[in-house]
C-alpha cells in the first residue's frame, strides 16, 4: 500500500504534527487526507471498539462552510439544502452531508466524514458567482479556514464532557441533532450531536488557531476513561456495521 504524506496535499490539519508522532497512516477522503489508523492495520478493529467507548478523530480536512445574513436561509432553500425549523438545532440532508442553524440568520454546512456529497464546494462556487450583488443579504464564512471539527465518539463520551462542557449532553438532555453554542475546556465552540449508527457521536467546531489546545484537553478529560485518537476507518465502520 502506498504511504499518503500530509505535504502532498494542499491542507493539512493543524494537528498534523501530533498524528506523525503517533504513527498516524493516511488516507485519501475526497481531496484531503484524514488519519486511516494509528501505529498499523492490525490496530483497525481496536479503534473501531474504542469508537464505540470513548474516542476522538481529526475531522479538520474535510469540507465545511457558513453562511450568514438576512438572505441566508432564502437562499440555502434555494439551492435544496434542507433547514432545520429551529436554531440551535441540526439536520441531516439527503446525502449525508449536515446543515446546523446557528441563528435565524446563519447556518453552517459539513459534508458527510465520507466526503461523497460535494454541497460545500457547490454552495461555495454558487456563491463565489451569486453574491457579489449585495442585494443577495448572504455572506460566506470561510469555516474550513476559521474553525476545526473534532469528532468525539462512544457511549462514555456525554460523561466525559462533563468534566469540560457546562451544557448536558446526556441523550435525555441532548438529543440527536442537538446544537449547542457552549465552552468546552473554556474554549468557544458549537457541538453538534450527530450519532454515526447507534454509537453517539459529538461534532466540536471550534477557533481553529486553538486546536491543540483542545486535542490536548479533550485527550486529559479522556484519560480516566482510557480514550485515546482513533483514525477515520473506526468512524466508517460505526456507520457501516451494525
Amino acid at each position: 500500500m502506498a504511504i499518503l504524506e500530509p505535504s502532498s496535499v494542499l491542507r493539512r490539519s493543524p494537528l498534523n504534527r501530533r498524528h506523525l508522532q503517533s504513527h498516524g497512516l493516511f488516507k485519501k477522503i475526497g481531496e484531503n487526507l484524514l488519519v486511516e489508523y494509528y501505529g498499523n492495520e492490525d490496530r483497525t478493529f481496536e479503534e473501531y471498539k474504542q469508537a464505540q467507548f470513548l474516542a476522538i478523530c481529526d475531522l479538520c480536512t474535510l469540507p465545511r462552510i457558513g453562511f450568514k445574513g438576512a438572505g441566508a436561509l432564502a437562499w440555502l432553500k434555494s439551492q435544496n439544502i434542507t433547514l432545520p425549523e429551529l436554531p440551535n438545532t441540526a439536520v441531516q440532508q439527503n446525502n449525508a452531508g449536515l446543515a446546523a442553524k446557528l441563528s435565524e440568520q446563519e447556518v453552517l454546512i459539513l459534508s458527510d466524514i465520507f466526503a461523497l456529497n460535494q454541497d460545500v464546494n457547490n454552495l461555495s462556487t454558487k456563491a463565489d458567482i451569486e453574491h457579489q450583488d449585495c442585494d443577495q443579504k448572504t455572506y460566506v464564512l470561510p469555516r474550513g479556514d476559521s474553525h476545526c471539527w473534532l469528532a468525539v465518539t462512544g457511549m462514555k463520551a456525554a460523561e466525559m464532557f462533563s468534566k469540560i462542557c457546562a451544557v448536558d449532553l446526556r441523550a435525555h438532555k441532548f438529543s440527536a441533532g442537538s446544537v449547542a453554542q457552549t465552552s468546552v475546556a473554556k474554549t468557544n465552540a458549537v457541538v453538534i450531536r450527530n450519532d454515526l449508527g447507534s454509537i453517539p457521536c459529538f461534532y466540536i467546531l471550534s477557533d481553529i488557531s486553538g486546536t491543540e489546545f483542545l486535542w490536548d484537553c479533550l485527550l486529559d478529560a479522556m484519560a480516566e476513561y482510557k480514550g485515546y485518537p482513533v483514525g477515520i476507518n473506526a468512524l466508517h465502520r460505526l456507520i457501516t456495521e451494525k
